[in-house]
């Protein structure tokens, strides 16, 4: 029994901000997500880069899921709760597996990535993947923090500090009620799995109109322009103009094989642009817009140079010898966001023949094109 109880009201408060390290972190203070500066890409379909559907659910979506959850769930996912320090069921599982969203079941982090951070709740050094979680600005208690939430149903999962072990450095710091762990094993559960896509990757010129050819296609699912096939990493759009980087302008394309084949899309694409035409498109001069269809396994592979064959001796391209590089694909670098869905926002024409390309690919295009990244 202590001999004297003179802790003040703000001192217990102090105390309990530090065990629980909310502290402020001024190195991670994004900007908050506000619906009104949302930009049309976020609208829109949105496929991470593990292949799972990321889309924000409507609010209604959100309260049905919501609906079905405990007092204590709803709470902290819905009102920014907290659970008590050291009473999760989470906090000690030294299982393998994955911990998924509790509203609306999207995988957030891997078992491998937990270790224990001594705070009392469940810790990670990082996350399933980058797009499954956000980051907004809490300014709450007289500090400033980043809460982390689920991309998709925006649910509150905690905090993420930069105190954490390597190699992220970072501790995301997470409610066990804001979570449900789905063991090794076994059977994930459908709101769980990645979707059945694949992608493509296809430079020919100025990657504005490639990706804007490709939007307007029925089973793609998100274009981004990029980088590809370079000597240098994270290359930024002043150092491909200069043309010594190696790089390609590209478009990556996701698409659903069930709705579209790959091979129409490479089809598509071969008469969307010119693939006669060496290291140029039009007025647009240098490596940088070669051709190339970029490859990803054995059967893109095949099927892009069966294609290419095939058209070798087609009429609308006069005799001249197709110039088109069809190589396994190296990492593609997405570009600057102002380059991102450009003609959809400026209404600006560019060299594409979009009627020749449908035509030929046997393709109805999208009444009106709302695919973006």
């Amino acid at each position: 029994m202590h001999p004297t109880i003179t802790i003040s009201l703000f001192a217990t408060a102090t105390a309990a901000v530090v065990a629980l390290g909310l502290t402020a972190a001024p190195n991670l203070t994004p900007p908050g997500r506000d619906a009104s500066t949302m930009t049309t890409s976020e609208s829109d379909r949105r496929i991470s880069a593990s292949g799972h559907d990321v889309t924000p659910l409507s609010r209604e979506k959100v309260e049905e899921l919501a609906s079905k959850l405990t007092p204590e769930q709803y709470r902290i996912t819905q009102k920014s709760g907290t659970e008590p320090a050291f009473c999760g069921t989470l906090l000690d599982n030294k299982k393998e597996g994955m911990y998924v969203c509790v509203v609306c079941g999207l995988p957030l982090f891997k078992s491998e990535h937990k270790f224990t951070s001594g705070t009392g709740w469940p810790s990670f050094f990082s996350p399933f993947d980058p797009e499954h979680v956000t980051e907004t600005t809490d300014r709450s208690l007289g500090m400033v923090r980043v809460e982390i939430e689920c991309a998709r149903c925006d649910a509150h999962l905690g905090h993420v500090f930069p105190d954490g072990p390597p190699p992220s450095g970072l501790r995301y710091c997470l409610n066990s009620e804001a979570l449900a762990f789905v063991e090794k094993g076994e059977e994930v559960p459908v709101e769980s799995r990645p979707l059945a896509v694949e992608t493509g990757y296809f430079a020919g010129g100025c990657f504005w109109g490639v990706e804007h050819g490709f939007q307007q296609i029925p089973g793609v699912i998100s274009v981004e322009s990029g980088y590809q096939q370079g000597r240098i990493d994270n290359p930024t759009y002043k150092q491909i103009c200069n043309g010594d980087t190696g790089h390609a302008e590209s478009v990556k394309v996701v698409f659903d094989p069930k709705k579209v084949s790959y091979e129409k899309l490479v089809r598509f694409f071969l008469y969307l642009h010119d693939p006669t035409q060496l290291n140029r498109q039009g007025p647009d001069f240098g490596t940088q817009y070669r051709s190339g269809i970029y490859t990803v396994g054995a059967d893109q592979q095949a099927v892009a140079s069966k294609v290419k064959a095939e058209l070798a001796t087609a009429a609308r391209f006069g005799g001249r010898k197709i110039v088109t590089e069809v190589e396994p694909a190296q990492r593609f670098w997405p570009a600057e966001d102002y380059h991102q869905d450009y003609i959809m926002k400026t209404g600006r024409s560019c060299h594409v023949d979009l009627p020749a390309a449908f035509q030929a690919a046997d393709i109805q295009p999208l009444a009106k094109s709302t695919k973006t990244k």
